[in-house]
């Protein structure tokens, strides 16, 4: 195996799924999102984006905070500071293989 693809073998696998680095992405570039406009934004069913939070909250990449406005429920997302360092590393990580295979091929 080349030392590139070696690379891939490091991401974080939580993140590299593609539903769950989109909710990253999206929580990455702001302060905090409700249920709705993730559910919006990424096209996920209710039932795929409640299971892809659950994954990234026990990772402790997201945090869930529930509340009710009236009697409405209201979830709300946040990226926590693990999740902003876990994320940085995984884009680090995927840079250095983009750079390293734009390398080898530039080279060939």
């Amino acid at each position: 195996m080349s030392e590139t693809l070696k690379h891939l073998l490091n991401v974080d696998r939580i993140i590299h799924e593609p539903a769950r680095l989109m909710i990253m992405a999206i929580l990455s570039a702001t302060e905090s999102a409700d249920f709705l406009y993730l559910l919006n934004a990424t096209g996920l069913t209710r039932g795929n984006l409640s299971s892809h939070l659950t994954k990234l909250e026990k990772a402790g990449y997201v945090q869930i905070e529930k509340t009710f406005v009236g009697k409405i429920p209201r979830t709300i997302c946040r990226l926590t500071p693990a999740g902003s360092e876990a994320l940085e590393l995984y884009l680090n990580q995927m840079q250095t293989v983009l750079n390293k295979t734009i390398t080898n091929t530039e080279k060939q």
